[in-house]
């Protein structure tokens, strides 16, 4: 059974896998489907990555669903306070999320990205850039992130590295399966 301080580490999380890639121009957030309860996949075609800011920004989340959706809703607004200011609506929203009371209680962490910027943001406040354009989260999130690396220096189209990187977590963590959502944005 789960219990509230399992989502302090994020190692115990179980059911899902996003990866972002950012490489030759071009961001590739991809998410797998599969929403688990315990050992019993519930769900394969849950979609766990979408675009915000009409279009502008994509986010995936890890995590539960619900506590993301709020999430989103918050970086919504916030990315309409500070239109064209990505990073500032992500601190904004992590700052909020580290010291509202309500907030302070969802689990999730979120990938967020626009044209120029990539950060994971979670509930103890943090808004990362990762330096070499690749981060992931979730259950198989280590796997996805571990296979991006290797991939990168071989391959030129990030959403070839992300869509490879996923399918290799999806054969190693069983909270991960290969119906994904992938969503790109940058030079076509």
């Amino acid at each position: 059974m789960t219990s509230p301080t399992d989502y302090a580490d994020a190692s115990q999380w179980r059911g899902t896998t996003i990866v972002a890639v950012r490489k030759a121009g071009k961001l590739v957030i991809a998410g797998d489907g599969q929403v688990s309860i315990g050992p019993t996949v519930m769900k394969g075609n849950a979609r766990k990555v979408r675009r915000l800011a009409g279009g502008n920004v994509v986010a995936g989340f890890a995590g539960a669903t619900a506590d993301a959706f709020a999430l989103f809703e918050r970086l919504e607004v916030k990315l309409e306070q500070y239109p064209g200011q990505l990073a500032r609506a992500c601190v904004e929203l992590a700052k909020d999320w580290r010291t509202d009371r309500y907030l302070r209680r969802l689990e999730a962490m979120l990938i967020v990205g626009d044209s120029v910027e990539t950060y994971l943001l979670t509930g103890a406040g943090d808004v990362l850039e990762p330096e070499d354009g690749i981060v992931a989260v979730g259950s198989g999130g280590n796997y996805a992130l571990s296979a991006a690396r290797a991939l990168f220096d071989y391959e030129d189209d990030p959403e070839v590295i992300a869509r490879k990187s996923m399918a290799i977590a999806a054969r190693i963590c069983v909270y991960t399966n290969e119906n994904l959502t992938v969503e790109v944005l940058g030079s076509k």
